[in-house]
């Protein structure tokens, strides 16, 4: 029998990965459909808190990536309208999104990252394409410092026209960070991290793609473009260490319910940490539902007892607003 809960699942928006979020988000309510009676999909957009206090749905399972939806604007609208959902809070939102302001918290707690730039868009192009090759070298990546699914990352691998690289990311109008080319193989390891129980990390998961190519916003979405080997194939150690530095990145952050750190292994089994994403993918070729597979959680447990963390988290929170 379906519960009878209703979800609202928001999926699109105005970002560069609204078709990225909507494909998700489509995957969730097909999946929360088959658990609870009524489960909508609503769009983010301006018709969206009407029927949100119209409705007044017990959980919102936000599918949204990028800004507005990844960066904590939704999850404040959210705590505005005093609805419970699923996912991390305000503040792990906006610092996760912004790969400065992480870096900055994860060198707190010694976790590995790489060195790095920042720019406004408003800076001298040839002044700090200067100064990038003098600190960091000619080997680099340009990217925003606030997108996600690699949308306006520009790797150098074999050094290049640093200035033309920064002319292309600034077009965006947005801010950039950036940080040396560091060779190796591209690992990730997800968190599920529910109300009232321990946290748990997935194995470590190794995104391969074709010779010359990258994980660019193409090759993580279009099937057939990248593989996924789990469990990676790196030395125990190693792979022990990836899941210690995500579940610390996910603390640092002060994530809940869910993230997944991604992270360069070199030749050498040296880790760097890159980022970690606080609204992991949920499509067909999405790497967290793959990782959560791994240690038999389903698709469609997955999303339910995202939803039932939501729920715990939200009657907790009345019963001690109730005994103040």
């Amino acid at each position: 029998m379906k519960r009878t809960k209703k979800i609202a699942v928001l999926a699109g928006g105005n970002s560069g990965e609204a078709e990225v979020s909507r494909s998700s988000a489509a995957q969730v309510a097909n999946a929360l459909n088959q658990i609870y009676k009524d489960v909508r999909l609503l769009e983010l957009d301006t018709s969206l808190a009407p029927i949100l206090l119209d409705w007044s749905p017990d959980v919102v399972f936000p599918v949204l990536h990028g800004p507005p939806g990844e960066d904590g604007t939704v999850q404040g609208f959210l705590e505005i309208l005093g609805l419970p959902y699923v996912g991390n809070g305000v503040r792990a939102s906006a610092a996760a999104m912004d790969k400065g302001i992480a870096k900055s918290l994860f060198r707190s707690v010694g976790l590995p990252v790489c060195e790095d730039l920042e720019y406004r868009a408003s800076a001298n192009i040839e002044q700090a394409a200067t100064e990038i090759e003098k600190r960091l070298g000619k080997q680099v990546v340009i990217k925003p410092v606030n997108q996600g699914s690699a949308l306006g990352v520009v790797p150098l691998m074999n050094g290049g026209d640093i200035a033309a690289a920064l002319r292309e990311t600034f077009s965006l109008e947005v801010d950039v960070i950036v940080e040396p080319f560091v060779m190796g193989r591209e690992m990730t390891v997800g968190i599920l991290d529910l109300e009232g129980e321990d946290s748990i990390a997935t194995p470590v998961i190794e995104i391969t793609t074709p010779e010359g190519a990258w994980y660019d916003y193409e090759h993580r979405y279009a099937t057939g473009l990248s593989g996924h080997i789990i469990p990676a194939t790196i030395p125990n150690e190693t792979a022990r260490r990836l899941q210690e530095i995500s579940l610390a990145a996910h603390q640092i952050l002060k994530c809940r319910d869910l993230s997944r750190a991604d992270f360069i292994v070199t030749d050498d089994n040296e880790i760097v940490l890159l980022e970690v994403n606080t609204l992991p993918g949920m499509t067909p070729t999405s790497l967290y539902p793959d990782g959560l597979r791994a240690l038999n959680i389903s698709f469609i447990e997955l999303v339910e007892k995202l939803v039932e963390s939501a729920l715990k988290r939200d009657l907790k929170i009345k019963q001690h607003l109730k005994n103040l």
